[in-house]
């Protein structure tokens, strides 16, 4: 691998699969009644987080704990970054201070990048979100959650038919995750209204579609997205009320899913708008192992970037 995790591009097909591969292994060594592992013991992992975040920065803490990893979570509100410092003082404060390896999410596209490529840090970069770019790790802890549902659980993802639904302009998940299961060998097709989808759409090599009622139950997964109400600064859609009964996921819908589809979020829901409350808790969620799985996945980037092959 890379010293870095920026992008799903960074990422050979063969290089995630050997990632998946890892997580599975590390997720079974942490169902033991030891859950810790030696690996990155004097290691300084170091969690920056310019948003707020709940399911990401609490995964990458476990993960990081589990391997044996010194763990600072760096808060942005109480710190010099409130006060103006820059990015660039800030990572050499950081690098100053000994941290192996930096796990940053910023509201800014790009600054993942930024970070690495100005080499003000000596450790590895992992980028946890930066703006409406890409998420890589939510992309590899979903892949992990197909895999071990609905295929053996090695290889890639040949063959399976994937639906991401929903507001996929200001969605980093939905860019990482087109990168990655196409990679891996899946057909995508988003679904969303016109005015949620971005102007390059088409360069993304997927299927583009804004009915959501069609072909159903030719899905074996349904990724539903957040609508980002924070990132809308215009009318996106008539109402939520509209948006819910065009784009959202509920019983009805629910219904005609094929036996075997799968239903993900990536959260935080907005219940009731994208996903209804019978949808999400269904017998087809695998929203709660999406966020179980993203601690092995996590567990497993981390090894392979600070802890060697």
């Amino acid at each position: 691998m890379n010293r870095h995790l920026l992008s799903i591009a960074d990422l050979s097909k063969e290089e995630a699969i050997s990632l998946l591969d890892t997580a599975a292994e590390l997720a079974r060594v942490t169902e033991t009644p030891v859950k810790k592992l030696p690996t990155l013991r004097g290691r300084t992992i170091v969690n920056l987080f310019f948003e707020d975040s709940t399911r990401t920065r609490i995964s990458f803490e476990a993960a990081a704990k589990r391997l044996s990893a010194d763990v600072i979570n760096f808060s942005v509100k109480g710190s010099s970054l409130s006060k103006g410092e820059s990015l660039k003082d800030t990572a050499l404060t950081l690098q100053a201070m000994g941290a192996d390896g930096v796990v940053i999410r910023h509201p800014a596209s790009g600054a993942a990048h930024r970070l690495a490529s100005q080499k003000w840090m000596s450790g590895s970069v992992i980028n946890a979100g930066d703006g409406t770019h890409e998420h890589p790790t939510q992309a590899l802890l979903d892949a992990f959650t197909i895999r071990e549902n609905l295929k053996e659980r090695s290889g890639d993802l040949m063959g399976l038919n994937v639906a991401i639904v929903g507001d996929v302009l200001h969605s980093r998940v939905a860019r990482s995750n087109v990168l990655l299961l196409q990679k891996l060998g899946a057909k995508v097709t988003l679904i969303a209204p016109p005015t949620l989808l971005p102007v390059a759409v088409n360069s993304w090599g997927c299927n583009v579609k804004y009915d959501f009622d069609s072909d159903l139950n030719s899905f074996d997964v349904v990724m539903m997205l957040r609508v980002q109400r924070e990132r809308m600064e215009d009318a996106f859609f008539p109402s939520e009320r509209e948006y819910a009964r065009r784009y959202g996921l509920n019983a009805a819908r629910l219904a005609q899913l094929n036996s075997r589809c799968i239903v993900m979020h990536p959260g935080p829901m907005n219940r009731g708008l994208e996903i209804s409350a019978d949808s999400a808790d269904s017998d087809k969620s695998v929203i709660v192992d999406q966020v179980k799985n993203g601690v092995a996945v996590r567990m497993a980037a981390l090894y392979l970037l600070l802890g060697g092959e």
